[in-house]
């Protein structure tokens, strides 16, 4: 019996008699010969026939049985010849459109509306390589780091940090939510394994109709702990930043070279502005005065990322000491100017990507800081346990895996790196 391979493992089996199964990508029919081009997850292998081969459709899932003959014309420089084919699946519908030309043919509707078909065109499936190569890159930076991979649960007795914009349950005749954030659950292990993190999805409902807002998206969650401030995160962020850049680089290298992407760089050091610098800068080149607001329009970012490169060569800018007003309450305040905060956005080619910082970690600033909003701590209970007990100072971050991937990709939309996305409008397929 002969093992199936690879289409891109064909010029190394020249001479010899193998196996391929996929999907039948294209057809080309000449006046004497044929050629089937089979599609599998590692390219695409051509199969040349002699005789007038039977009525295929594309998207046909075939195996195919011959031998492999070097030829520097055939995708990836060697071909099938005197093959048997045998259909093990024929399509009772055809694609959404044509899946062998280069250029998608379809909308984004269409494409998301098709997406079991339409995903197979490489272009479309590239993006998504590229991202679980990002995600093994994370994991294995935070390894290297000591951190412990965590499962925490998605539905949660109370909001993450408020009680809006949370997607309610019925659990059991209980009311119950889905959860915005493993963020109280990665904090308490903290005080268990004092560095965590975690892959999995998150859910806001938020009602944007925007280009870069999901109500479900996979947030890539970290926490440590004994930092000195927000700084020590920061750091750790940046390596795991550049650990995700390097594995795309070794295991993704094929879609970003159909995508015809470079990886960006991740600095040693990223450059950092303060919260306050940043809006002295925009005021100062803009034209636009927005001191004293307490964020930073998506405008100001784009100029701040066009700065970071024209003067850093950084596609990555920290901006940091974002305002207490505007950051939950667990955000631990910067002690010589409370009204700003140790904590931290990361922007990515001009594009909020991440938010971080240093957190509360004695339980008295807990109290002081929930009756400071005028909130209830008795709905906090169960969080607020953890620090009872005695925890140290921490902090950590979250990036959000789609919108990375948008941006890495220069997709316009974040549709386009979501698999199969959940939005205002959209619950299937």
């Amino acid at each position: 019996m002969i093992s199936r391979i690879l289409a891109a493992d064909l010029p190394a089996h020249a001479g010899r008699r193998v196996r391929l199964a996929g999907w039948l990508h294209r057809r080309r029919d000449l006046k004497s010969v044929s050629f089937l081009i089979l599609r599998d997850r590692s390219g695409l292998a051509q199969i040349v026939l002699r005789e007038p081969p039977p009525e295929l459709a594309e998207e046909t899932v075939l195996a195919v049985t011959g031998a492999v003959v070097l030829n520097d014309q055939a995708p990836g420089g060697a071909e099938v010849a005197d093959p048997e084919v045998e259909v093990l699946s024929a399509p009772v519908a055809p694609p959404p459109f044509d899946l062998y030309r280069p250029v998608v043919g379809g909308t984004l509707p269409t494409i998301l509306d098709h997406a079991p078909a339409a995903l197979r065109h490489p272009r479309l499936r590239a993006p998504f390589e590229i991202a679980a190569a990002a995600v093994a890159g994370f994991r294995a930076a935070l390894d290297g780091l000591g951190f412990v991979e965590t499962s925490t649960p998605k539905i949660v007795a109370s909001a993450t940090e408020s009680g809006a914009n949370v997607f309610g349950i019925d659990y059991f005749g209980r009311p119950a939510f889905l959860a915005q954030s493993p963020q109280f659950f990665k904090q308490a292990l903290v005080g268990v394994f004092e560095r965590v993190y975690e892959v999995g999805p998150v859910f806001r409902a938020e009602p944007h109709d925007t280009a870069r807002h999901l109500a479900q998206y996979t947030s890539l969650d970290a926490e440590l702990g004994f930092v000195d401030d927000h700084r020590d995160v920061m750091a750790v962020l940046t390596v795991a930043l550049a650990g995700m850049h390097a594995c795309v680089a070794e295991r993704a290298g094929a879609a970003t070279a159909l995508l015809e992407l470079d990886v960006p760089e991740v600095p040693r050091e990223i450059p950092s502005i303060h919260f306050a610098e940043a809006q002295e800068l925009v005021a100062r080149h803009t034209g636009e005065d927005p001191r004293g607001e307490p964020d930073l329009a998506p405008a100001h970012e784009r100029f701040l990322g066009e700065w970071a490169r024209r003067e850093h060569g950084s596609e990555f800018l920290f901006v940091t000491g974002y305002p207490m007003v505007k950051r939950p309450f667990y955000t631990h305040p910067d002690p010589e100017r409370p009204e700003f905060s140790r904590s931290f956005d990361l922007l990515f080619r001009g594009l909020e990507l991440v938010t971080g910082g240093q957190r509360l970690h004695r339980h008295a600033d807990y109290l002081a800081a929930l009756a400071a909003r005028g909130e209830d701590p008795e709905a906090y209970a169960g969080y607020l346990a953890a620090f009872a007990h005695g925890m140290p100072p921490h902090g950590g971050f979250a990036i959000g895996l789609e919108r990375w991937t948008a941006r890495f990709t220069s997709a316009a939309n974040v549709r386009q790196t979501t698999l199969f996305p959940r939005d205002l409008h959209r619950l299937t397929p």
